[in-house]
C-alpha cells in the first residue's frame, strides 16, 4: 500500500493521548507491563515517563510528538509490515508517517512477546 498525503495529514493530527491507551490495553493483554512500554518509546523517541504523561495532558498531536522526539540513531533498523505498510518503503516525503509506523511495530514485537533486546535495536557489529 502506498501512503498519501491525506493519510499522512491524518495521522498527524492524531492526538497521541487519545491513541497511548489503546497501546497499554494492547501490551497488557498479552501480559506486557506499562514500564515495558514506556521504556520502548523512551527508547524510541528519547521521552521519558514524566515527558510521556505531559504529552498526553497536553493533548499533542503525532505532528507535535514526532517534531520534538530525539529518534533514535537505530531506528532505520526497524523494518516491516504494519498495517499493510512495509516501513522501508513509505516515502521520505512521509517521514511522520512512517516514524509512526516504526512506533507501531516496536509495539507489535512488544505485544508478541519478543525479547526487550531484539526490541531495542543495536546495530550489527
Amino acid at each position: 500500500m502506498e501512503v498519501t498525503a491525506e493519510k499522512n495529514d491524518k495521522v498527524a493530527q492524531m492526538i497521541f493521548g487519545s491513541i497511548y491507551p489503546h497501546y497499554l490495553s494492547r501490551i497488557e493483554k498479552n501480559g506486557r507491563t506499562k514500564a515495558e512500554l514506556n521504556q520502548v518509546l523512551e527508547w524510541f523517541t528519547g521521552y521519558d515517563e514524566k515527558q510521556l504523561k505531559a504529552l498526553i495532558e497536553d493533548k499533542v498531536s503525532f505532528k507535535t510528538f514526532f517534531e520534538n522526539a530525539n529518534i533514535h540513531p537505530n531506528g532505520h533498523l526497524i523494518k516491516g509490515v504494519v498495517c499493510g505498510y512495509r516501513i522501508e518503503e513509505i516515502a521520505d516525503e512521509f517521514d511522520l508517517y512512517r516514524q509512526c509506523r516504526r512506533m507501531e511495530k516496536l509495539i507489535d514485537e512488544l505485544a508478541k512477546g519478543r525479547k526487550m533486546e531484539k526490541i531495542l535495536r543495536e546495530e550489527k557489529k
